[in-house]
């Protein structure tokens, strides 16, 4: 008995059967061999990743920082101060050093307009550089330090998680961290260490469903089929990704950061990167489409045994319908939210709005959302199939009819007898050649001979109305001068 984990929380007993719990374990298993082989082989070179980090300058030689806290902060310059450069008395701060061989001394340091207007006030911890020229040390605003409210709303957020899934909500949590580790230990190394970007990806992307859907899901023949229809859907985002962006010929250098990237290492291809991050962009949307329709396949086989294959794949693929036209919205939206002051900026400029479509800045924003969409919209009816072929197939119910035999018709069951037991010593009723346990319950009629007890009246003495028994054998019944009278 396969016993299953919904993705709405109710659990659904279905019994699988061996053949199609074999093979999809044993495809599983092949993925997860291929998978340990790809960590294996492109595992990032450490000394690789340090000797590239180390060749790229964060500071100057001879900067430092150190910790303050905002004391007072003056007014924002307006436009016509922000335009003279002699302005004073605006986007300045005072700060009281906590770190650092000047610790407790007050220093006052510039900011920037948008610093100044985002709210900063006294007590804030900010981060100032400390650079020492001719003995003198200067500071300079360099950042917020924002880890206590960071760490507020990620508390809050693995809170509010745990109380509403429960221990679901806290499995998800972990597989959320565990995917952060292959992200930071792996992905982005073995990225950086000249490892192929797609292969890098891929190997990540199965790496991470393989633990996250099982811890939070459990381990079970229903986690099994969306692993195996997300996995099938990260497969074709990265076919569709690797063809669309080829075809676009899309360079990379759409963003700055992809600008900086090709500045700091040149051997790095972002074209593949590029592939890279559409893999990645894709995974939550295809776990959530493709848990949704293994439940909902279980479902409808615990709540109809009876239903056909077909009729449970059309009710999946109904549910699905709907699902995966909320999760379109949702793909396009947050690369529409993370690419904002993207659009703000291509706003600006003075083209038409399809010539602007066609920018490497927007048409990397429109492969990497087409790609996820396919992806995700064929992992739907991926998923429905594999689980429609792996739950058992039809069943009769033997407490609605009985079959007596394939060519006959159906049979309404006899209702159980609800009577008294009989007493002690009871003496069975003779109802034909074999002797039956009397008009009580659990008394199996002998076929030709009619049942006795509960199953219909017990049939009445033979003879006439008078009482008079009939001698067997012995002409016609009545006689004539024993019959009911005449009036």
């Amino acid at each position: 008995m396969a016993h299953s984990h919904s993705h709405g929380g109710h659990a659904a007993e279905v019994e699988v059967e061996a053949l199609p719990r074999m093979v999809l374990a044993v495809s599983l298993v092949l993925v997860a061999v291929v998978t340990v082989v790809g960590v294996v082989l492109w595992w990032p070179d450490r000394a690789a990743v340090e000797k590239l980090q180390g060749s790229q300058e964060f500071v100057a030689d001879g900067v430092v920082f150190e910790t303050a806290e905002v004391t007072s902060v003056a007014e924002p310059c307006s436009a016509e101060r922000q335009a003279d450069e002699q302005a004073e008395g605006c986007n300045t701060a005072s700060a009281k050093l906590t770190s650092g061989p000047d610790t407790g001394t007050e220093v006052a340091v510039e900011i920037s307009t948008p610093m100044a207007t985002s709210g900063l006030e006294a007590g804030d911890e900010v981060e100032l550089s400390r650079t020492e020229r001719e003995g003198e040390a200067k500071y300079a605003f360099f950042d917020v330090k924002r880890g206590p409210p960071l760490a507020l709303l990620v508390g809050l957020f693995v809170v509010c998680v745990v109380a509403v899934a429960r221990l679901r909500g806290l499995m998800a949590v972990l597989g959320l961290g565990f995917a952060g580790a292959v992200v930071w230990l792996f992905l982005l190394p073995g990225l950086l260490s000249g490892g192929p970007a797609a292969g890098v990806a891929l190997v990540s992307s199965m790496l991470i469903l393989y633990v996250v859907l099982y811890t939070t899901h459990g381990l079970s023949v229903r986690t099994s089929v969306a692993l195996a229809g997300t996995l099938a859907g990260v497969a074709v985002t990265a076919l569709i990704g690797t063809i669309a962006i080829g075809g676009s010929r899309l360079s990379g250098l759409g963003s700055e950061s992809g600008q900086t990237l090709s500045s700091l290492d040149a051997e790095l291809d972002l074209q593949s990167l590029l592939v890279a991050a559409v893999i990645i962009a894709g995974l939550g949307a295809l776990n959530d489409v493709t848990i949704t329709q293994a439940s909902a396949v279980w479902e409808l086989r615990s709540v109809g045994p009876s239903t056909s294959r077909w009729d449970v794949f059309r009710g999946a693929m109904r549910i699905g319908r709907d699902h995966v036209a909320s999760t379109i919205y949702t793909i396009v939206f947050a690369y529409v939210g993370a690419a904002l002051t993207l659009l703000l900026v291509i706003q600006l400029y003075d083209r038409t709005f399809f010539s602007l479509l066609t920018t490497e800045q927007m048409a990397g924003e429109i492969v990497a959302t087409m790609a996820a969409g396919i992806g995700v919209v064929l992992a739907m009816p991926i998923t429905t199939i594999i689980g429609a072929l792996t739950v058992p197939g039809p069943t009769g119910r033997p407490e609605e009819m009985e079959y007596d035999a394939p060519r006959r018709p159906m049979v309404p069951p006899r209702p159980p007898h609800q009577g008294q037991q009989p007493p002690a010593g009871y003496p069975p009723t003779r109802v034909g050649p074999r002797e039956q346990a009397g008009p009580y319950p659990n008394t199996p009629p002998v076929r030709g001979y009619p049942a006795p007890g509960p199953q219909g009246p017990r049939p009445a003495p033979r003879g006439d109305h008078h009482g008079r028994q009939r001698p067997l054998g012995q002409g016609a019944w009545p006689p004539p001068d024993q019959g009911p009278r005449r009036g």
